[in-house]
């Protein structure tokens, strides 16, 4: 069968870090590998080409999947229209965070099955109904055709082997930050630091789980791109897994730039093989510093302390390896507190910095928490990008929360980021990219400041 995987174009009023860190569909990519020996498959990244009825008309295919995200539902539900518009008998699939989350965003009458989770074996049994012209109860999936009834057996996504020649056409623009291009890879999925504003861990399992190493040593010989983004919620969460990752890079003698995810408490209990990989190439980590204060990082779960957070940050300097730092807004925050929370940020001095609006997800419990103060509802979809004020700010007007936010932000990308450290690291034309973004960011707040009409819940 031919079978097209689409990936939606981004949505243009959310405020994301989009512009920023532009990474390939892994989980598109790991479909295409498994069905590739037996069928026609072709991705289209919307998010870099839109021109979907091109595709359909030249590819013809007899199955679109379509990967989806909270802020994707409207424009998922759109593209399934606009293939039924093109042929009724396209089948069209679902799947995805909002697709494990909240499946009940698909129920619609142009999406025909939807994967709650999705695993090799699953796949393959819904490809074989499909030919065989039938619909069969499969685990993790919900069929229209069936009432959307399922086995009622819980799961979650399985880790398969990518085929990156699935988007050879595109691997050229994907980057993180500065580096471009660059490719993706996890070693480990789940995360035992639990985080209470943390989606990914309970997608992808309270316990990290590490992948089998002749799947991701495999993986790691065959990127083609200088840049190596692990994705793991944290790379130094698990001794042994780094230790084997190290072996691997030295005993191959691959020569690239890796970037991750690290938390504070990994950087610290870690140190020798943080200052390990950074002799093999690791270039920056993100870690979540998130506050200033002591008592919101108890509240958020983390299993840090703002003086360890100043540990890290030394150590991490001492090692030359750059911060790409991120930080939530509080909606309790005043003024003060907002004067407090940059002088914390240029104390700590990361390389790059992002803010995000505490942002309460549906399902978590701290959406229940801040229920009453909510701006918008659960379904006003396009605004879950953790870059909008979704809670009433207890201190200040909105307006002027706005207003504190842009102030850190333009303080941030002009008086802390050292600019000409990043032309000479990055060059001219990645440093003007994420300054793009950067001012695309601003805007979108200076907008919302003016224009928010939030829709609050009953």
């Amino acid at each position: 069968m031919r079978i097209l995987l689409v990936r939606p174009p981004r949505i243009k009023q959310a405020i994301t870090l989009g512009s920023f860190m532009f990474s390939e569909p892994l989980g598109l990519e790991m479909i295409y590998g498994v069905l590739k020996k037996d069928h026609q498959v072709r991705i289209v990244d919307m998010m870099i080409e839109e021109d979907l009825l091109k595709e359909l008309q030249d590819f013809s295919p007899e199955i679109v999947g379509i990967t989806s995200l909270c802020i994707d539902v409207e424009k998922v539900i759109y593209i399934a229209k606009k293939i039924k518009e093109f042929d009724e008998n396209i089948k069209t699939l679902v799947g995805g965070t909002q697709s494990f989350l909240f499946p009940e965003s698909f129920f619609h009458e142009e999406i025909d099955h939807i994967f709650k989770y999705t695993t090799k074996e699953n796949l393959l049994q819904l490809m074989q109904s499909l030919k065989d012209n039938k619909v069969d109860i499969i685990d993790g999936i919900l069929s229209r055709s069936l009432s959307y009834h399922d086995t009622g057996q819980k799961g979650r996504s399985q880790y398969l082997s990518p085929d990156r020649e699935s988007t050879e056409k595109y691997r050229n623009l994907y980057s993180y930050f500065g580096y471009r291009p660059a490719a993706i890879m996890e070693l480990g999925t789940g995360c035992s630091k639990t985080c209470d504003f943390c989606l990914r861990w309970r997608i992808e399992g309270a316990k990290e789980e590490i992948i089998d190493r002749d799947i991701w040593m495999n993986d790691l010989l065959s990127i083609k791109e200088p840049t190596i983004m692990f994705i793991d919620n944290d790379l130094f969460t698990d001794d042994e897994k780094v230790k084997e990752l190290i072996e691997v890079i030295r005993e191959n003698g691959i020569k690239k730039n890796y970037i991750a995810y690290g938390s504070v408490a990994g950087i610290l209990r870690h140190k020798e093989q943080v200052e390990e990989m950074a002799s093999l190439g690791l270039k920056a980590l993100l870690v979540g510093y998130e506050t200033f204060s002591d008592k919101e990082l108890i509240n958020y779960r983390k299993k840090s302390t703002t003086d360890e957070n100043r540990e890290a940050a030394a150590f991490l300097k001492i090692l030359e390896i750059d911060v790409w730092a991120s930080f939530m807004a509080h909606p309790d925050w005043d003024r003060q507190d907002f004067k407090s929370f940059r002088r914390y940020i240029k104390e700590l001095a990361p390389e790059i910095s992002s803010i995000n609006p505490l942002t309460p997800f549906p399902g978590l419990p701290m959406y229940e928490k801040y229920r009453e103060r909510l701006l918008y509802v659960a379904d006003d979809y396009d605004k879950w990008s953790f870059g909008q004020v979704m809670i009433k700010p207890s201190k200040m007007t909105l307006k002027a929360y706005y207003k504190e936010l842009l102030k850190t932000y333009i303080y941030i990308n002009i008086a802390l980021n050292r600019n000409t450290e990043m032309i000479k690291k990055y060059g001219l034309f990645n440093v003007l990219r994420i300054l793009g973004g950067s001012i695309g960011a601003s805007s979108k707040y200076i907008k919302l400041m003016y224009g928010s009409k939030a829709k609050v819940p009953d």
